[in-house]
């Protein structure tokens, strides 16, 4: 779903516990967390910060769940 929307560039899966080393490979232009996230608790903020990239928490939308999303598929 994420990979459909015009906006999105790539979608990446990864299996460690943090994308932190994800995060200093690709070095993304724009991390985006949920507003559930304050901007110091994003993993890799400092990585995307150093090299001038952005980091956004943008406000959550409704009832919406990621989570509950995967577990219905």
């Amino acid at each position: 779903m994420l990979a459909a929307l015009e906006c999105v560039d790539y979608v990446v899966l990864f299996d460690q516990l943090t994308p932190a080393e994800l995060i200093s490979t690709i070095r993304p232009d724009v991390l985006i967390k949920g507003s559930d996230y304050q901007p110091q608790q994003v993993v890799g903020r400092e990585v995307v910060e150093s090299y001038g990239g952005l980091v956004v928490c943008l406000p959550i939308k409704g009832n919406y769940s990621t989570t509950r999303l995967l577990a219905q598929a």
